[in-house]
């Protein structure tokens, strides 16, 4: 037999398209020729399966060997074909079976001895080889990652010479068993360590029970960062499909964990990064920040000393829950719903509104400081909330703040009923349905037409508010928003500028 087809998984995005491995012996001179759109990595294959072949004690044929990857329009990365191309060299070459080809699909890298080595995104190859009714064979390195697939059949294994043993019937590959299940909210950080600041307490109760956006701005030294750090402890772990969704994405950048599996992402990158790192970006399209964070927490520090052009990168995604990232010759979409908590100074010393030292900024400082955040952006935030010193005598004296463990009860309590109600978060209710789940009562709806008018409030605003509202309901048991909801509701949407 001088054919053989194996079948593999590209990489594009968070999807796995499949790859034929077609393999050619031919007469003529030795020659190896690799096709089918690889890149340079790819293209290195050759002398990596070669040398791996040898030193698995089989045979490199002396032919003119060619290597197909179709469909040849769809762009080729990483090792992940090393492991597809020797084999299919084997079995063409009459050195291994390939009875069993077509029912199951390889992805590894090879070393120079024959061993496999783990790569990236096998979590989206083993969904979608499920998909096909194929099992996957794979690196063991990539076992814990890859068997979070429960629908998938992993086959793991540790070289070239094991996988070869499976084809030929000798040493069979066991599957991986099923991962038990991890994420709870132990070892997070503690809101209990947060003493006083009764209101951003409050706040961050609200944005976890309705998956809302919140910004912390004050005084240097007063807990935005330690709360924002805590929001994690306090959310409802990640149910299956989101779990799988983070994890893919991870797994994306060889990130991957299985010890954080189920519990939700926390990203806390650098004012100085890139619109690149934030977004997603490269000649070869990377998920960035936002989709790392995908189903948890994006906290950005210091929110005006980032580019602004990086912050209006921002703006698409906080509504669609996705980004799309084009380059001249890849496109590639990648999930970012993720919950955005900022922090910021009030002023560029910091001290402005600080009982205890004296702010040194002019008001033109103030207002250029402040005029870094774009009004679009800020109209996206559900919540804005103060976060002011505290004096040292207070702050001793107050005792511990109520655990996460007590709040999270409350935020999962939220959710159910938001989940029973319109299956979704509250900050992601559609613009359809917000009349018929977050309408006030008379009380509320008369207090919000006067806010509109004297706040001149935009009609997002006016969305944001009643969505808010009904998290505030929700966390009451409330079953309509009334007066007092759409008050803090309200209060929340005030202006930097008004406080």
């Amino acid at each position: 037999m001088s054919l053989a087809l194996v079948h593999a998984r590209a990489l594009e995005g968070i999807d796995a398209p499949a790859v034929t491995v077609e393999v050619h012996l031919g007469n003529g001179l030795p020659q190896f020729h690799l096709v089918g759109l690889p890149d340079t990595e790819v293209r290195e294959a050759r002398e990596r399966v070669r040398a791996a072949i040898q030193s698995s004690q089989f045979e490199f044929p002396q032919r003119r060997i060619t290597v197909n990857l179709a469909p040849a329009d769809l762009p080729k990365e990483g090792g992940r074909f090393d492991l597809a191309i020797a084999v299919g060299i084997l079995v063409a070459s009459g050195q291994v079976a390939g009875r069993q080809l077509d029912r199951v699909e390889l992805c590894g890298e090879l070393s120079l001895n024959g061993d496999l080595r783990a790569v990236r995104g096998v979590l989206s190859a083993a969904l979608a080889a499920a998909r096909g009714e194929r099992a996957l064979v794979l690196a063991a390195a990539n076992v814990a990652e890859a068997a979070l697939a429960r629908t998938a059949t992993v086959l793991p294994a540790a070289s070239l010479a094991a996988v070869c043993a499976h084809l030929n019937g000798h040493t069979r590959l066991e599957p991986a068993p099923a991962p038990q299940d991890e994420g709870d909210a132990s070892g997070l950080p503690d809101l209990a360590d947060v003493r006083g600041q009764l209101q951003a307490r409050r706040a961050l109760e609200v944005a976890a029970a309705g998956a809302h956006s919140l910004l912390l701005f004050g005084p240097p030294g007063t807990g935005k960062s330690m709360l924002a750090q805590r929001l994690p402890g306090v959310l409802p772990g990640m149910d299956e499909d989101e779990a799988i969704e983070a994890a893919a994405v991870a797994s994306i950048e060889g990130r991957f964990d299985a010890r954080s599996f189920r519990r939700r992402p926390f990203r806390a990158p650098h004012h100085s990064a890139s619109a690149a790192a934030l977004v997603g970006g490269g000649a070869v399209p990377r998920p960035g920040e936002i989709s790392l964070a995908h189903h948890g927490v994006l906290f950005l520090d210091e929110l005006p000393e980032f580019d602004r052009r990086v912050l209006e990168s921002l703006r698409e995604p906080l509504e669609t829950g996705t980004i799309t990232v084009s380059r001249a010759r890849r496109q590639a979409e990648f999930p970012a719903r993720f919950q955005l908590v900022a922090a910021m100074n009030p002023c560029p010393c910091g001290h402005l509104g600080d009982p205890r030292r004296a702010c040194r900024c002019t008001p033109d400082q103030v207002a250029r400081y402040r005029a870094r955040l774009s009004g679009p952006l800020l109209d996206r935030i559900d919540l804005t909330v103060e976060v002011p010193a505290i004096a040292t005598e207070a702050l001793l004296g107050s005792p511990p703040g109520e655990s996460s463990a007590a709040v999270r009860v409350r935020v999962i309590a939220a959710r159910a009923l938001q989940a029973a109600r319109q299956g979704c978060p509250n900050a992601r209710l559609p613009a359809g349905e917000i009349e018929r789940h977050c309408r006030p009562d008379a009380g509320g709806e008369a207090l919000l037409r006067q806010a509109m008018q004297r706040l001149d409030l935009s009609a997002r605003a006016y969305h944001r508010v009643l969505r808010v509202a009904r998290t505030l309901a929700d966390l009451a048991g409330a079953v309509r928003p009334g007066a007092a909801h759409v008050a803090e509701a309200i209060q929340y949407r005030r202006s930097l500028d008004a406080r």
